[in-house]
């Protein structure tokens, strides 16, 4: 399937979605929607296992909602319509890698939180931001909560708030980036990460990505029993199987998700 506001593309067992609505690729309700279709392609291909979301050039990953297209009526879907595209996308089988090759504010930032892993690109000009209280709004796609889980309320508030911008290398002492890249290396570092995870069991990353996720939003106790029944799903795998035979024969496992 084309889409007019992203780039979609495979390598191997990884699906890269390019943003492509330069300078600043910023979300109005095409581009979300052509998000979540292709994410929605992704998710539905067997062949691939893991998922890099970046975008085009170098300037930006994404600058967030399109300002410009408040007054079209299809705006008022967004905020609903940006929640149910993130959710589905933190809450993935298939882990997916953030490569911020610019700066990513307010939705892009946001967009990047949802995501499992985010790797970024040391430069002046790349920075993390939530600037929408300079606008008079609040961050609409999940900022306000997110955030908070990954960084500490303290330093969250400090972004959100005081609209504060911060750079990779301290975005990384704060742990919200995997990874600080070098100039012209951030999708080759998201690749690296992507074909490592699309090596491992399909249905241990799964189960484990959906006890982090969904235990995040519960309890201890019962975050373990989502934990409990994912081992119960994958102990009498065939991948699990073929992982401990593997390990005895003192060789690469190959993992099929069955």
């Amino acid at each position: 399937m084309a889409y007019d506001t992203l780039i979609l593309e495979r390598e191997g067992a990884v699906g890269i979605i390019t943003l492509n609505r330069p300078p600043v690729h910023p979300f109005n309700y095409p581009a979300i929607d052509n998000l979540g279709k292709a994410f929605t392609e992704l998710e539905n291909d067997k062949s691939i296992r893991t998922v890099i979301i970046t975008g085009s050039g170098e300037k930006a990953f994404s600058a967030g909602f399109d300002i410009a297209s408040f007054t079209d009526p299809m705006s008022v879907w967004m905020p609903r319509y940006g929640h149910i595209v993130y959710n589905r996308i933190e809450r993935s089988a298939k882990p997916v890698v953030a490569a911020i090759n610019g700066f990513a504010l307010g939705g892009g930032l946001e967009l990047a939180l949802a995501c499992h892993f985010r790797v970024m690109v040391d430069e002046p000009k790349a920075v993390l931001g939530l600037p929408e209280i300079n606008l008079g709004i609040i961050p609409g796609w999940g900022g306000t909560q997110r955030l908070p889980r990954l960084i500490g309320r303290t330093r969250a508030l400090e972004i959100a708030l005081m609209g504060r911008r911060i750079g990779a290398k301290e975005a990384y002492d704060w742990g919200l980036i995997n990874k600080v890249s070098k100039t012209g290396e951030v999708l080759q570092d998201a690749k690296e990460y992507a074909m490592a995870l699309s090596k491992r069991a399909p249905l241990a990353l799964k189960a484990i990505l959906n006890a982090v996720v969904l235990g995040q939003d519960t309890n201890m106790s019962a975050g373990i029993e989502i934990e409990l029944a994912g081992s119960q799903i994958v102990s009498s795998s065939k991948d699990a199987m073929e992982g401990m035979t593997a390990f005895m024969q003192k060789r690469e496992a190959k993992f099929i998700g069955e």
